[in-house]
């Protein structure tokens, strides 16, 4: 009995050691995995088999170059925009932020409305999405009001816990192998899903955590040369996590739902029903599990970033402890009431709010903050010596380009789904 609890107490222990030491990627993660993730995951598998796999894997590999450069702003400079203020003064970076933090409402919107529709489901309907939104909103509030320590250590398990649901039904879905090795390599068939493929990288190269990396190294004692090396093995291992997931998701619709007949997600539990079909009742409920907890997980961290920007933009420190950065929070979070009255005033399914709105934030969001990234990590005066070589640069600018070239090619797309009803 001795020798058991040594062993559980050690690895116990070696499990909070490594949770103290890295975990801010999966808070992170967590903030671009939320149901718009598993959604055009889902769309991109439905629409585009495999072909848009080498998409997850390049959003991935951009995501955590984005999140490399934050962390070392961070480290060896200041919060993104805190520098922002100071380059273009209080009035234009309180617009900028402002106009940032207009997606993060929108992200909200949609993620609340795919939890009450998770919800709303599990209840065989008996409940409405639209009151179960609401709810979900206050749960929010309250959530995010934690110390951050908890807030991470929930978004560990529950990233961790989202990834082996989906791993399990992939496994099942016997998927074409020989499809999905050739889905890794870009070809002239996914020229035609630009739209998809900026929903995939702006929901994954996510732009608010752009800021939040460079806020949140303080908080893991990451603050000097000798810890980036840590800040990228967190990057590193959280990011896999998180992009293991989506394509798992992408290969589970393009193995199951596609051949099935499936042009499009009709409804929010479109693809748990298929998969009852083939992979039986247990497939829907780990789907409509994993969706609700990947939702909720997002709201909190996205919703930090105004309350963290907004305040920075104006001249004013914050921390978690604020009362600014509360009210800001509590303020703004609050938007996710408004969820149901958006879907009826603009005629968009859940489905709809979840792909379109990080489609958004994918269009219009990321390359101003990339850009702004990029222009940061190569401002002398803030990172000194540590600012990008030139090997650095070449890569970084890839992000700025990318965010740029999907947003010309996807904006008409986008405007035409979001005013004309949905998918």
């Amino acid at each position: 009995m001795g020798t058991t609890e040594n062993f559980t107490a050690r690895i116990a222990r070696e499990l909070s050691e490594a949770v103290q030491e890295y975990g801010l990627a999966f808070v992170m993660v967590a903030s671009y995995f939320g149901s718009g993730s598993v959604f055009i995951a889902s769309q991109a598998g439905i629409m585009h088999g495999y072909t848009l796999l080498w998409a997850v894997v390049g959003a991935v590999l951009l995501g955590v170059m984005a999140q490399d450069m934050s962390a070392r702003l961070g480290i060896h400079g200041k919060p993104l925009m805190i520098f922002v203020r100071e380059k273009v003064g209080k009035r234009l970076a309180t617009a900028i932020a402002v106009f940032l933090s207009i997606g993060c409402v929108a992200w909200t919107l949609g993620l609340v409305a795919a939890v009450g529709a998770g919800v709303s489901f599990v209840t065989g309907g008996a409940i409405a999405w639209q009151p179960v939104a609401v709810v979900t909103t206050l749960v929010a509030i309250g959530v995010g009001l934690l110390n951050y320590q908890k807030i991470e250590q929930l978004m560990i398990v529950m990233m961790m816990a989202v990834m082996v649901l989906y791993l399990i039904v992939a496994g099942w879905s016997n998927p074409d192998l020989g499809g999905v090795a050739l889905g890794f390599v870009p070809t002239s068939d996914s020229l035609g899903a630009l739209a998809i493929a900026a929903g995939l990288l702006g929901t994954t190269a996510l732009w608010p955590n752009f800021f939040l990396e460079s806020i949140l190294v303080e908080e893991k004692g990451w603050t000097d040369e000798g810890d980036v090396s840590d800040a990228r093995q967190d990057l590193v291992l959280g990011f896999t996590v998180g992009g293991i997931t989506t394509v798992a998701i992408l290969v589970v619709s393009a193995a199951v739902l596609q051949p099935m007949g499936f042009t499009e997600l009709e409804s929010f539990i479109t693809p748990g029903e298929a998969l009852v079909e083939v992979l039986g009742t247990w497939a829907m409920v780990l789907f409509i599990a994993g969706v609700t907890a990947a939702a909720f997980n997002s709201i909190i961290p996205i919703m930090w970033t105004p309350a963290y920007i907004i305040p920075q933009a104006m001249d004013i420190d914050v921390d978690q402890s604020s009362r600014l950065f509360k009210l800001v929070f509590v303020g703004l979070t609050a938007s996710g009431f408004a969820s149901p009255i958006v879907s009826s005033v603009l005629d968009l399914s859940v489905v709809d709010m979840v792909i379109l709105f990080p489609t958004y934030n994918g269009i219009f969001g990321l390359p101003l903050a990339a850009l702004l990234l990029f222009w940061a990590v190569n401002d002398r005066e803030t990172m000194g010596e540590y600012r990008n070589t030139t090997a650095l640069n070449v890569v970084n600018a890839f992000l700025v380009l990318l965010a740029f070239v999907l947003a010309v090619f996807a904006v008409q797309d986008f405007l035409e789904l979001l005013f004309g009803g949905g998918f």
